[in-house]
C-alpha cells in the first residue's frame, strides 16, 4: 500500500463477513432480539449512542442470492427459527414426499470399478431396472424425510429480504473482505479488499485502499474458501489433531424438465456407483416441473484430471436418469466446494472480539452429507449468545464467547452429531469400498465402529497422470496426448477420458452443452474491474515444474487454463465461479507452508450469480 493514500477507517457494533445459510441464522437471530417489546433497544450501541447495537454483514458475491445448490435438509434448525413457516413463501421451495438411494450401473463400461462392484451387478441384476437398483430401504443416518427442498439462492434472497426489512441489520453484497485486523489473538473488526489495482494488486492510477472496519465483534462466516476464516487458521492455527483435508466439489444445474416427466415435486434421489465409485449423485425436484440435479466428486477421487462438468453430463446420461431428463433445458448452472473434514475440520471456534460459524467451523456433518441446517443452527446459537452478552453488558471476550456461543453449540444436536460423524469417512482414504463398508458402520452403530484411515493433503494423494492411467493408457500414448494438447493451447482431461473409453458427450445445445456454454447460458459469471486477482499461485516455479497441473483440469469456470507459452497456468477471473476447487485440488505444496497447497485463494469481487442454483 502507498504510504501516501492512507485507510479510511470506521466503526460498527458487529461486523458478520460472508451472507449464506449461517449468517442467516445468527442474523435473524440477532435482529428479532434487539430490541425490547416497549420499543426501546436490548443494549445502547457504543458507535451511535442511543440506537440499538450496529450490524453490518459483508458479501462477496454482487447479490444476496448469489447461491450454487439446491438443498434437501431434514431443516430442524430452520424449522425452529421459523415454526409457522409456509413452503410455499420461498420460491422453489417444498416438502421431501419421496426419497429413493440408487446404485447405478456402468452401461458404458469405461468405469473404474472394483471387482466387488462389478459381482454387485451381475448379483443384482435381475432387480434392475434401467440400469439403476433402488435400494429396499434408505439407512436412517441417510434419510431427510419428512425434510424440505429449497434453492439456497432463493432461501438467501428471502431470508435477506426478511432481514433488511427489520432494520436491525444492513447486508451489503459486492463488498469483499480481505482479511481480519488481529492484534495479538484478538480479533478488531476486517479490511476489506483494495480497488484500483492491478491483477497482481499493484496499486494504479485509480487506486483506493479498503477500508478498516472496526467491530467490538467480528462474526466470520465466509464458508470453506473465505479469506477471513483462511487467515485466521493460519494465525492462530488449529486445535491440536485438527486439520481441513477433505474436500468435494458439487458440481450442479438446474433444469426444466421434460413435458410428461414422472418425478413428482418432493422427489429426491441419492445415487452411487456411476460415473465412478468415489461420485455421488443428487436429485431434487422442486415445483413447476423444475429440478436440481448434479454430482459430488471428493478429495479421495485420486484422477489427476478430475473434470466435474463432463462427469456430470456422462451421470446425466445414465440409462435410469435420461429417461426421464432427454428433452428437458438447462437454465442454471454451477460449482461449488464442500469442507468435508466435519468435526475434524472445526478450527478454533472464537477468541476475543471474533467467532466463527457455519460451513468453514466445521459444521457439516459428513455421515449424513447435511451442512445447511447444521450451519443455520451454529448462526442461531451465536446469535442467542450475542444477545445474552448484550443484555447482560458483557464484552465480547472469548470466555465469555465460549461460555454462551461454544457452549450451546457444544450442548446441541450438532455437535452430538458431528461427534458420532467424525470418523465415518476415514475408510475412503484406504478404498472405495472400505469408505462405504466405514459409513455403514458407523450409521448403523451411532459411531461406535468405524473403519480407521488417515486423512492425507491432496498434495499426498494425487498420483501422476502416468501412475492413475498405468493399467489403461501406456505411457507413450500419455506423451502423445500431453504433447498434442499442449500444442493446442488446452487441457488435457477430454483427450484422456477419450482414450479411456469414455464415450463422446452428444451435444444437443439444451440439456447437454459444453462447459464454456454453460458457464455462459447458466452461470451469469461477472467480475468487477479494479481488484486483484483472488486466484494466485504462491510459487510460480513450482507450478512452471508441475506435469498433472491439476488446477487445470479441475477448474470448474475454466478459468485456469494452460499457459501457450508453457510454465505457470494463466488465470481469467471472468470465467471463475468462486468455487475454491482449484486451491484443494492442487498437487503441489506451498514451498512456505506445506499443509496448504502451492494455489492462494484471496478476496475477490463477482463470481457465480444464480438465485435459482
Amino acid at each position: 500500500m502507498s504510504d501516501e493514500t492512507p485507510r479510511v477507517e470506521m466503526e460498527t457494533d458487529i461486523v458478520c463477513v460472508g451472507f449464506g445459510p449461517a449468517a442467516g441464522g445468527f442474523l435473524t437471530t440477532l435482529a428479532r432480539g434487539l430490541m425490547n417489546e416497549d420499543g426501546t433497544p436490548v443494549a445502547e450501541s457504543k458507535v451511535m449512542p442511543g440506537m440499538p447495537p450496529q450490524v453490518i454483514c459483508y458479501e462477496r458475491a454482487d447479490d444476496i442470492g448469489f447461491g450454487v445448490s439446491g438443498v434437501v435438509t431434514k431443516g430442524r434448525a430452520f424449522r425452529a427459527s421459523f415454526p409457522n413457516l409456509d413452503l410455499s413463501e420461498i420460491p422453489m421451495a417444498c416438502e421431501v414426499r419421496e426419497e429413493k438411494v440408487l446404485f447405478l450401473t456402468d452401461p458404458v463400461g469405461a468405469s473404474r470399478r472394483p471387482g466387488l462392484f462389478r459381482l454387485a451387478e451381475k448379483i443384482l441384476g435381475g432387480f434392475m431396472k434401467d440400469g439403476a437398483y433402488e435400494l429396499p430401504y434408505i439407512p436412517k443416518f441417510l434419510e431427510k424425510h419428512p425434510g424440505m427442498l429449497f434453492s439456497i439462492g432463493q432461501l438467501n434472497q428471502w431470508v435477506g429480504s426478511n432481514l433488511m426489512g427489520t432494520g436491525m441489520a444492513q447486508i451489503w453484497p459486492s463488498s469483499p473482505v480481505a482479511e481480519p485486523l488481529v492484534e495479538g489473538t484478538a480479533v478488531k473488526g476486517v479490511r476489506m479488499a483494495d480497488q484500483g489495482v492491478d491483477k497482481d494488486g499493484t496499486p494504479n492510477a485509480g487506486y483506493m485502499p479498503g477500508m478498516d472496519m472496526k467491530a467490538a465483534l467480528t462474526v466470520v462466516a465466509d464458508g470453506p474458501v473465505g479469506p477471513v476464516g483462511q487467515k485466521l487458521n493460519r494465525k492462530l492455527g488449529m486445535p491440536g489433531g485438527h486439520h481441513q483435508r477433505e474436500w468435494a466439489v458439487g458440481m450442479k444445474c438446474v433444469v426444466d424438465l421434460p413435458e410428461g416427466c414422472d418425478w413428482q415435486p418432493g422427489t429426491v434421489l441419492h445415487t452411487i456407483g456411476y460415473p465412478e465409485p468415489e461420485i455421488f449423485g443428487f436429485l431434487y425436484v422442486y415445483p413447476g416441473n423444475v429440478a436440481s440435479l448434479g454430482i459430488f466428486v471428493p478429495s479421495w477421487f485420486d484422477n489427476p484430471v478430475r473434470t466435474a462438468y463432463r462427469y456430470m453430463q456422462h451421470w446425466m446420461l445414465h440409462p435410469y436418469l435420461w429417461k426421464r431428463l432427454q428433452g428437458g433445458t438447462m437454465r442454471s448452472w454451477g460449482a461449488k466446494s464442500l469442507n468435508e473434514s466435519g468435526k475434524r475440520g472445526e478450527p478454533i471456534l472464537c477468541g476475543d472480539g471474533f467467532a466463527r460459524i457455519g460451513e468453514g467451523s466445521g459444521s457439516t456433518n459428513v455421515l449424513t452429507g447435511s451442512g445447511v441446517d447444521e450451519a443455520w443452527a451454529t448462526g442461531a446459537q451465536l446469535g442467542e449468545a450475542v444477545l445474552e452478552l448484550l443484555k447482560s453488558g458483557r464484552a465480547f471476550t472469548k470466555e465469555n464467547l465460549e461460555n454462551t456461543y461454544v457452549s450451546r453449540r457444544r450442548a446441541s444436536w450438532v455437535e452430538k452429531e458431528a461427534e458420532v460423524a467424525e470418523k465415518s469417512r476415514d475408510g475412503f482414504t484406504r478404498s472405495v469400498l472400505s469408505g462405504f463398508l466405514g459409513m455403514g458402520l458407523t450409521g448403523l452403530t451411532n459411531g461406535l465402529l468405524n473403519v480407521p484411515g488417515k486423512a492425507l493433503k491432496p498434495q499426498e494423494r494425487i498420483p501422476s497422470i502416468e501412475d492413475y492411467y498405468r493399467d489403461i493408457i501406456p505411457a507413450g500414448d500419455i506423451a502423445a496426448i500431453r504433447a498434442e494438447c499442449s500444442k493446442k493451447g488446452v487441457s488435457l482431461h477430454d483427450a484422456l477420458m477419450d482414450r479411456a473409453g469414455w464415450p463422446e458427450i452428444p451435444l444437443d445445445g439444451q440439456l447437454l452443452v459444453s462447459h464454456q456454454d454453460a458457464l455462459l447460458m447458466g452461470g451469469k459469471v461477472q467480475a468487477n474491474p479494479g481488484y486483484g486477482d483472488h486466484v494466485r499461485f504462491a510459487d510460480p516455479a513450482v507450478c512452471a515444474a508441475c506435469r498433472e497441473q491439476v488446477c487445470i483440469e479441475a477448474c470448474s469456470g475454466q478459468a485456469i487454463y494452460t499457459n501457450p507459452d508453457g510454465g505457470t497456468p494463466l488465470f481469467d477471473r471472468e470465467k471463475c465461479v468462486h468455487c475454491g476447487v482449484c486451491m484443494w485440488n492442487c498437487s503441489k505444496s506451498n514451498p512456505a507452508d506445506g499443509e496448504r497447497t502451492n494455489v492462494r485463494f484471496l478476496a475477490g469481487s463477482g463470481g457465480l450469480h444464480s438465485v435459482e442454483n
